[in-house]
């Protein structure tokens, strides 16, 4: 039998995991996500996997990436520069749906065309418009996005403009209809702009990890996970990045319902930065009715309906003002855990004892700074202050207090965090399991060496904030699982559509806390929480107790990501449509130019043909071998008076699905 490699870029690891269909995990792996270069991690986590299998490369016969980078670029605004052509939809539509901010300032045409709600041609393109655009486009620019007022009903013009794009400039474009079925042109703008940006940043992980995956003697088919938890092939995800976006949290749905074979629970995936939460219902992951929502953009892509906290292992860790005393606060930042800091750096524990013998603690004590890796054309710009931190950095991680003596270096540290080029170092949940002896991967002796220096802080009233390094890990243990509490009990409510509630109400807030008095509240999930994430068997067994759950966390929960890539299934969904512009008259909008009929039945089916070939054909594009298809019907109607019934619209959806074509 042919094994399967499954591989997930995490925020801070990334995971290889060979897998067989019959036996399943094989061997797992993981080596740390590289940012600045995916396929140095990548390469990292296969050759360790490969290794501790003792596996031939040649019995590899599929290999299945989950990866962040979508996300990630979305989040931070990283692509390329783009050309956005509007037909017919007007200069107002970039002040709506975040279409302005998306572009960035990049170029935008606005010309003539587009068509109406029942596929009518509108007003001819104005195809001399695009043309002088074109010519006058700033050779930077590396792609194209074109949307249509109601190309999604006739994509005449959507097609067009794309011919005149390939041939005048050669450069990829893309057309929203291609991306959704749904009306709203300025999302369909914006889903297709943001998509745009993505394809070379895409198109070079691809290349890198085939690259990669040849020198370690791999030739068979890559695969990419989407953000619905479905499979398609690179190929075809070069062309469509922007769904990939949620990919990560996509396979570790798909990865939760193959470990644990639960067909209702809460997934709870716990990362370095951050803790994504979804529901699986039916054994299928819940997709988000409004599309998925990433980097402040609500796009049109199908995806996982997430809920993601900036909470996870690597959180950083603040005492904040709270009355006359002082509480621990959590992220949303992440921080390299100085338990992981000393490992690859002794002279980390040495500056922490040097801060523990001063008499007085100082703010900085038990923060460094490190260099992300990641500068090149990512530094041009900096200030003075910026580029001299940058250089101290190159020496390896600097104490805080060495490389920002005042105010402006610290907000030039910020700047630099923000664009990637630095990262904090400092006290963690990481750090706090250390002490209590939860975690003994790294240097638990600098985990307690920090967790000491911030039991000094003192509050208002002169009072340090606990006696001992384990007081304080255990009142960071105590945040950590409040706050996934919190965020479990809003997964939930948002799921049973319970708008206005959450945990932040008073009520839900008194059942958490276990108050008791006259009245007794309580608060309970009614399905188990799947926990995945390296860290999740430290930390859930509490969680799941206080909101009055099981918690399930599987054998491989640390590689949960990386089995999802591979346990998935392509599947692609082809919409059709059936209006009726006029009486006795039915049109069909599958994809192409409408079409007439003279009865709703012989319309619909023959929407449905068309769009289950589409399916099918698309399916096998994507990488499947054997295609099933499934059909779902709605039919729109309108209640007049009298009792009336007017026909409005049929809905046709036909998915096909099946499972990759694995190499002999």
């Amino acid at each position: 039998m042919s094994l399967l490699l499954g591989l997930d870029t995490g925020g801070t690891f990334t995971d290889a995991v060979l897998f067989d269909e019959d036996r399943g995990v094989v061997a797992k792996a993981k080596a740390l996500t590289t940012r600045a270069d995916y396929a140095a991690g990548l390469g990292a986590a296969v050759a360790d996997v490969l290794g501790r299998a003792e596996a031939v490369p040649g019995r590899i016969g599929l290999v299945s990436l989950s990866t962040t980078l979508a996300t990630n670029a979305v989040v931070e605004g990283q692509g390329g520069r783009v050309a956005l052509i509007l037909v017919g939809l007007g200069e107002a539509a970039l002040d709506r749906a975040g279409l302005r901010a998306a572009l960035k300032g990049d170029p935008v045409a606005v010309v003539d065309g587009g068509h109406t709600a029942t596929g009518r041609e509108a007003m001819p393109l104005g195809e001399d418009a695009v043309r002088a655009f074109l010519a006058a486009l700033d050779p930077g620019v590396t792609g194209v996005a074109v949307a249509g007022a109601f190309a999604v009903r006739n994509p005449a013009h959507e097609e067009r403009v794309r011919d005149l794009v390939t041939a005048i400039k050669g450069l990829p474009v893309t057309c929203s209809h291609e991306l959704t079925s749904a009306l709203d042109g300025p999302r369909r703008a914006l889903t297709a702009v943001l998509n745009a940006r993505l394809i070379g940043l895409l198109a070079r992980l691809v290349r890198d990890t085939g690259a990669m995956l040849a020198s370690h003697g791999i030739r068979a088919p890559l695969m990419v996970v989407k953000g619905d938890g479905s499979l398609v092939s690179a190929h075809v995800a070069l062309t469509h990045p922007i769904e990939t976006v949620l990919s990560g949290p996509a396979a570790s749905l798909v990865g939760a319902r193959f470990l644990c074979g639960a067909e209702d629970a809460l997934v709870s995936d716990i990362g370095g930065t951050t803790t994504d939460i979804a529901a699986l219902e039916a054994g299928l992951p819940r997709l988000s009715a409004d599309g998925a929502q990433v980097g402040g953009f609500r796009t049109m892509v199908r995806a996982v309906a997430m809920q993601t906290r900036g909470l996870g292992g690597d959180s950083e860790v603040r005492l904040v003002q709270r009355g006359l005393g002082l509480r621990v606060a959590l992220g949303p930042r992440r921080a390299v855990p100085l338990s992981l800091l000393a490992g690859a750096h002794p002279g980390v524990g040495e500056t922490l004892a040097a801060q523990a013998a001063r008499a007085r603690p100082a703010e900085t004590d038990g923060r460094f700074l490190v260099s992300a890796g990641r500068a090149g054309a990512m530094a041009d710009g900096l200030s003075r202050t910026e580029a001299a931190i940058l250089e101290a950095l190159g020496h390896g991680p600097q104490a805080l207090e060495a490389v920002a003596p005042g105010r402006a270096a610290l907000t030039a540290i910020d700047r630099l965090a923000a664009r990637g080029l630095v990262l904090l170092a400092g006290p963690t949940p990481t750090d706090a399991a250390h002490v209590l002896g939860r975690d003994g991967r790294w240097d638990a002796d600098a985990a307690r060496a920090g967790l000491a220096l911030l039991a000094r802080t003192k509050d208002p009233r002169g009072r340090a904030f606990a006696p001992h390094a384990e007081t304080v890990a255990a009142r960071i243990a105590d945040a950590l699982t409040r706050a996934s509490a919190d965020a479990l009990i809003d997964a939930g409510l948002a799921a049973d559509g319970a708008e206005g509630l959450s945990a932040a109400d008073p009520a839900i807030a008194r059942a958490l806390d276990g108050h008791r008095g006259t009245v007794s509240l309580s608060v309970r999930l009614d399905r188990p929480v799947i926990a995945l994430g390296a860290s999740a068997a430290t930390w859930y067994p509490a969680i799941a107790d206080l909101v009055g759950t099981r918690a399930l966390i599987p054998e491989h929960a640390d590689v949960a990501n990386a089995i999802g890539a591979v346990a998935g299934h392509v599947r692609v969904a082809v919409d059709a449509l059936v209006t009726q512009p006029e009486e006795g008259l039915f049109r069909i909008h599958v994809d192409g130019t409408p079409e007439d009929f003279p009865s709703l039945e012989t319309a619909a089916a023959e929407a449905e043909a068309r769009a289950a070939t589409l399916a099918r054909g698309r399916a096998r594009e994507a990488g499947s071998g054997d295609v099933e298809t499934r059909t779902e019907r709605e039919d729109v109607v309108a209640h007049l008076d009298g009792g009336l019934v007017s026909f409005v619209e049929a809905r046709i959806r036909v998915t096909a699905f099946g499972r990759p074509r694995i190499a002999g």
